[in-house]
C-alpha cells in the first residue's frame, strides 16, 4: 500500500464561517490526505458580512514552523495556499514554497484577494501585483473572475461570460507561469455555473459546470480549491478533479439552501464529505 500523502496548507484559521482552514482539513482529510496547516493568522470567524471580529496575526511563526518540519525531514506532495494578509506573507509564502517544493510535487495559490469586482477590505491596490508574483512560483493557481481580472489588470464586468472573455483570462493567467489555470465563478447565462480549465502544457480547454443556486454563499472558493486538491492528489486529471470540486460546492450550496441557514456561516458541507470520499476508495474516510 503506498504511503500517505501530505499537503502543507498555508491560508488563515477563521474560526466561525467554514472557509480557509476549517474547510480544507476536513475535505482533504476525508480523501485520505493528511493536512499540515500552517495557520497565517486567527480569527474568530471570517470577514465576509461580520463585523467586531478578532484577529491575531501569525506571520512571525510560519517560517518557524516550517523550519522545524525541516529538521523533523518531513516532506510533502503539494503546497497549498490561500488568504494571505500582507505583502510580508507573500514574501514569507513564496520561501515556504521553494523550502517546501520536491520533485513531482504540486503547488496550488488560490490567491484569493478579491470577488464582485472588489478587492477585500485591508487589500490595498498594489497588493495584486504582489500576489501575481506568487501566482508565478505555482503549478496551478485556482482564482476567481474578479482575482483573474485583478491579476491581470483588466476591466471586471459581472457575467455571463462568453468563451473569449474565459480563454483571454486563462491563457493570460497562464502567461503568468502556472502549467494549469482553473477559473472559478464562470456562467455562460444558460443557467450553468462552475469553472473552466487549461491546462496549457496540453492545450486543453474543459469546463466543469453544475446547476446554479442564486445567492452569495461564503467560503465556496476555499471549499472549491480544497476539494480540487483533493482530487488531484487522488490522481484525477485537471477536468475531473475541477468536476469533482464543482459539484461537491454545489451540493453543498443546495443543502444550505433547503435548510435556510444564515449564509453568513457557510455552506452544509459536512454531510457530503462521506459521499465525496467514497469517490477515492479505500485511502479516504
Amino acid at each position: 500500500m503506498p504511503g500517505q500523502k501530505r499537503v502543507a496548507a498555508v491560508h488563515d484559521l477563521s474560526c466561525v464561517g467554514k472557509c480557509s482552514l476549517t474547510a480544507a482539513l476536513p475535505v482533504i482529510s476525508a480523501a485520505g490526505i493528511e493536512v499540515c496547516p500552517v495557520p497565517t493568522a486567527v480569527l474568530s470567524n471570517h470577514t465576509g458580512g461580520i463585523t467586531g471580529y478578532t484577529y491575531r496575526d501569525l506571520t512571525e511563526d510560519i517560517l518557524p514552523i516550517v523550519n522545524h518540519w525541516l529538521s523533523l525531514g518531513l516532506t510533502f506532495d503539494a503546497v497549498y495556499t490561500g488568504y494571505l494578509g500582507s505583502f510580508r506573507q507573500l514574501d514569507i509564502v513564496a520561501e515556504v514554497i521553494d523550502k517546501l517544493r520536491r520533485p513531482g510535487g504540486l503547488v496550488i495559490v488560490d490567491p484569493v484577494m478579491a470577488d464582485n469586482g472588489r478587492l477585500y477590505t485591508g487589500f490595498t491596490p498594489d497588493f495584486p501585483a504582489g500576489m501575481r508574483a506568487l501566482c508565478a512560483k505555482a503549478d496551478i493557481i485556482v482564482p476567481n473572475i474578479t482575482e483573474a481580472c485583478f491579476l491581470l489588470d483588466m476591466p471586471y464586468h459581472p457575467g455571463p461570460y462568453d468563451e473569449a472573455f474565459i480563454i483571454r483570462l486563462l491563457e493570460g493567467l497562464a502567461s503568468l507561469g502556472p502549467k494549469q489555470v482553473v477559473i472559478t465563478g464562470v456562467y455562460n447565462g444558460n443557467g450553468l455555473y462552475g469553472a473552466a480549465c487549461l491546462d496549457a502544457r496540453a492545450g486543453r480547454l474543459d469546463y466543469a459546470l453544475t446547476g446554479r443556486v442564486e445567492g452569495i454563499y461564503h467560503g465556496t472558493g476555499d471549499l472549491f480549491a480544497s476539494a480540487l486538491t483533493a482530487a488531484l492528489l487522488n490522481g484525477r486529471p485537471l477536468r475531473q478533479a475541477a468536476q469533482i470540486a464543482a459539484e461537491f460546492v454545489y451540493e453543498s450550496i443546495e443543502r444550505t439552501k433547503r435548510a435556510g441557514t444564515d449564509v453568513r456561516f457557510g455552506v452544509h458541507f459536512e454531510a457530503g464529505l462521506s459521499k465525496f470520499a467514497a469517490l477515492f476508495g479505500e485511502n479516504a474516510l
